[in-house]
């Protein structure tokens, strides 16, 4: 080996080593001499630093009237006790403020319109890009309290019998029955379970299990039984079981009734 290359070797060398990855490593030996040897440390450090870039976006990757939102993965729904710190969140970019926006104010939309269209926008970005966003989630980026957004985007599903794809309707996260009463409509209307997964972006699993939760406490009912004793036959929580129980008398309308004779 040529000595001079030797020489630079052992001098520069080491420069190589000055990296945030080994900063990282240095600090979790230092704070936690129990995780392992070096390469466990390494792996971890590693793991921390694709968390980071993951929620850094560069600048130019984000425009004007754009903003950058942690939202829950839609590949990780709530379990119980299950919180927000355990869950798998997915940074997303949000067209907070357009120039479709700046043209409603200008064409006197009412701002009960205007928020609804931008909620919506803003819900299915953050779908598109593998992400849900909650009432809670839009309440605060568009500074309104999140019962209003609920009772704004459920007024709109009743009407136009679409899902908006946040954590209330794909998630089951929230209280409200429209996800749910859409659902069981669209089976009344003779569609079959994989169509309705498709038409409301649930999994075919998580239609098929409203479609038979509401079969069976419908039926229970028939059968004479409370509340309280549906409950307990179904193993499922008393708020559920009220919840179909609501959702059977909001489709007793003549139109459902109709529907469901002809589908037998």
């Amino acid at each position: 080996m040529n000595p001079k290359s030797d020489y630079i070797h052992k001098r520069y060398g080491p420069m190589r080593e000055k990296s945030l990855q080994n900063a990282l490593s240095h600090r979790i030996a230092k704070d936690f001499p129990r995780v392992g040897g070096e390469r466990i440390r390494q792996l971890c450090a590693a793991s921390i630093l694709a968390v980071v870039k993951q929620h850094l976006r560069p600048r130019e990757h984000v425009q004007h009237g754009q903003v950058v939102w942690l939202a829950v993965s839609l590949n990780d729904p709530p379990a119980r006790q299950k919180r927000l710190r355990d869950t798998e969140l997915v940074p997303v970019i949000l067209d907070l403020s357009t120039t479709a926006d700046a043209q409603a104010i200008l064409e006197r939309v009412k701002p009960q319109e205007r928020l609804r269209r931008k909620a919506i926008r803003l819900s299915e970005q953050a779908h598109a890009q593998g992400a849900l966003l909650s009432n809670v989630d839009l309440a605060m980026l568009l500074n309104r309290a999140d019962s209003q957004i609920a009772a704004l985007l459920a007024a709109h599903e009743r009407q136009s019998q679409t899902l908006i794809p946040r954590r209330a309707t794909l998630h089951d996260c929230g209280s409200g029955l429209t996800h749910k009463a859409i659902i069981c409509r669209k089976h009344l209307e003779g569609k079959t379970a994989d169509q309705i997964a498709r038409e409301t972006q649930h999994s075919l699993t998580a239609v098929d299990r409203y479609l038979s939760d509401f079969a069976r406490v419908r039926h229970c009912r028939q059968l004479g039984m409370s509340p309280e004793q549906i409950a307990f036959t179904l193993n499922h929580s008393h708020h559920l079981v009220q919840q179909y129980l609501d959702l059977e008398q909001e489709l007793q309308s003549p139109i459902v009734k109709e529907l469901e004779s002809n589908n037998g």
